[in-house]
């Protein structure tokens, strides 16, 4: 049990973020900057991204400043650097000095030397998922980080690995529920002008259907576009579906 003195883990500190974390991108930003204290050594913070790579995309999506954002977004730009090999090739990659770095061209190096940094280390995360993730560490202090210094900054990224996991996972289940939220209200909205398109024209559903797929054709416009302004003209109002997540369906069953 822990009393007052005992310190907390990295792991335990890390899920206190999530749960005082406002939302997934509050925590991010959280666990960036705690990643860039715990990991700068010599009483200084180092600049710090995470790097998450899902459906084929490149993003930073916590960042300890508006400086460790921007010099990861000069990989994306490029579409190479250390973050984006860590993270795609699931290996520890360390550019000791920038200055003396040409695995990925003058033009990498030369960019993120202009913000003053000469040092990065990058880690990738265990996500054990389709998404990959990586840890980005920047210094401004040439072979800022020793052997002793990745050491620890590989552990600790394997310690943390699993709560990144967990809130990867949680984004996602949200993503989907907000993509599925968005094709069942469309589809309504379709299904409702495919309604009144055979009613004004005494047509078949499949030729209710040809008349305004003919319409979007004609008029370049997206399908689901047509059906919402033909709902309108008739309604007056949006369509609305009434919508429930299952966790939430469950929960009112069981109350």
């Amino acid at each position: 049990m822990l009393t007052p003195e005992t310190p907390l883990s990295a792991t335990d500190q890390v899920q206190n973020l999530i749960l005082e974390s406002a939302d997934f991108e509050d925590f991010l930003n959280e666990l960036a900057r705690f990643s860039a204290h715990q990991m700068a050594g010599d009483g200084e913070d180092a600049l710090c991204g995470i790097t998450l790579l899902r459906d084929r995309k490149a993003a930073t999506i916590g960042w300890s400043s508006d400086s460790a954002r921007e010099v990861d977004e000069i990989q994306y730009s490029l579409s190479q650097g250390p973050c984006l090999t860590a993270a795609k090739e699931e290996r520890e990659v360390h550019v000791p000095d920038l200055f003396e770095e040409n695995r990925w061209g003058p033009d990498y190096a030369n960019a993120v030397a202009s913000h003053g940094l000469r040092s990065v280390l990058s880690l990738p995360f265990d996500l054990q998922g389709e998404a990959k993730a990586a840890l980005n560490l920047y210094s401004d202090v040439p072979r800022k980080f020793t052997e002793q210094a990745t050491t620890r900054a590989r552990g600790y990224t394997r310690e943390i690995s699993q709560a990144l996991r967990l809130a990867v996972r949680f984004s996602l289940h949200s993503d989907s529920a907000a993509n599925l939220r968005a094709t069942l209200e469309s589809r309504t909205t379709i299904d409702i002008a495919v309604g009144i398109v055979m009613a004004q024209n005494r047509c078949s559903q499949e030729a209710a259907v040809r008349i305004l797929t003919e319409a979007s054709s004609n008029s370049n416009t997206k399908l689901r576009d047509i059906a919402r302004s033909l709902v309108d003209s008739v309604g007056g109002a949006a369509a609305r579906t009434h919508y429930q997540e299952p966790g939430k369906m469950e929960s009112d069953q069981t109350a």
